[in-house]
């Protein structure tokens, strides 16, 4: 997915309390999160504030957040300690991320204010698992000065969870580059063995909640479809070897591509997108495919509704049948294709722009700023 910077003016004086320190807590490797971050990096950087990013070395390596104008520091516990100590402001991204900057900061001497940005989550899993979740989104909710919510739905949980003070504050994830032209879009579709066949495709990690289990139910029903079409899944994770095994055994039109840098060219030359998952907060694959006016077909979970607006083909998670149906339709009827292409682009004219998303968050950052300033 597209990681590029927003070009920001430079002001001549650091804003807020010169020179306004920050850092940047990542849990983990996330495409959405770490884009976020990235960006939040660029605009932060360009208005003088000084920002640590503390995540894993993988993601520096992917999103370069030394390149957007931050130090980078690993997300050791003695590195994490050590920049909250020296910083003004935490923000910390994601639920993982949340509890080990509260813990850092409890060692920091002073006051420091801690943002949490729940960025992801799903429904409660039972049981033992169900309890320890719920503990870990009170501590997280009761430990932050500020909880900003991806979708309206985190903002409710994390009122339930105890938050003092939680808001609505959608993540604005990087512009892509304007659409392939259609001879490039082609040589994409060669290069996957799509010339002739339409083109369907997937983006996430191979892990149980992205739904892939039921994207393949659906694309066993696309085998009687003419011409067949190929679904390909850029991702990784822990369910490869159970999903190419079931890929093999039932013969599906089902290309497994791994982690791709390139999946931004990829979704622009798909037919149709797919989100099957069990749990969205603000989806990175919907953003881009709407912006990259591709007609999108997702489960109607957490924040997706809110996110595509009637700009996507929305269906029950669990339901393949529907899903296949879905998609089946959408690869009969260039029309509505095309109809959807136009709502998804007006749909992401809707969404805050990088500069909004920068300039709400330094707000947060500032009003923290003045509420302990002694």
């Amino acid at each position: 997915m597209s990681s590029s910077p927003v070009s920001l003016p430079v002001p001549a004086q650091p804003y807020g309390r010169p020179p306004l320190r920050t850092v940047q807590v990542l849990g983990g490797a996330g495409a959405g999160s770490c884009a976020h971050v990235r960006s939040l990096a660029t605009g932060l950087a360009a208005r003088g504030v000084r920002v640590t990013v503390c995540a894993p070395v993988a993601a520096e390596g992917e999103y370069d957040f030394t390149g957007a104008g931050a130090q980078f520091t690993p997300d050791a516990v003695s590195a994490l300690r050590a920049a909250c100590a020296g910083a003004d402001v935490v923000h910390a991204h994601g639920l993982r991320a949340g509890m080990r900057a509260a813990l850092a900061l409890r060692g920091a001497g002073r006051r420091v204010p801690l943002v949490v940005t729940w960025h992801g989550g799903a429904p409660e899993p039972a049981g033992a698992l169900g309890r320890l979740s719920r503990l870990l989104e009170r501590r997280v909710a009761r430990a932050a000065a500020v909880v900003l919510g991806a979708s309206s739905d985190q903002v409710d949980l994390a009122r339930r969870r105890g938050a003092r003070d939680a808001r609505l504050a959608a993540p604005a994830v990087p512009v892509a580059a304007a659409g392939e032209p259609a001879a490039e879009a082609g040589k994409t579709r060669a290069e996957l063995g799509a010339v002739e066949r339409p083109l369907v495709i997937a983006v996430g990690s191979l892990v149980a909640r992205r739904g892939y289990a039921l994207l393949l139910d659906a694309a066993r029903a696309w085998r009687v479809l003419e011409p067949l079409p190929l679904l390909v899944i850029a991702g990784e994770g822990p369910l490869r070897s159970e999903l190419a095994r079931r890929i093999e055994a039932e013969g599906l039109p089902v290309r497994l591509l791994g982690r791709r840098r390139d999946a931004d060219r990829l979704l622009a030359a798909a037919d149709v997108a797919v989100l099957p998952s069990r749990w969205e907060g603000r989806s990175l694959l919907a953003q881009e495919a709407l912006r990259a006016g591709v007609a999108l077909v997702a489960t109607e979970v957490g924040g997706v509704p809110e996110l595509v607006g009637d700009a996507a083909v929305l269906v029950p998670y669990g339901d393949p049948g529907a899903l296949a149906g879905a998609v089946a339709g959408l690869l009969h009827d260039p029309d509505r294709r095309a109809a959807l292409a136009l709502a998804g682009r007006a749909q992401a004219a809707t969404w805050p722009s990088e500069d909004d998303t920068v300039a709400q968050v330094l707000s947060v950052y500032d009003e923290l700023m003045e509420r302990h300033r002694p």
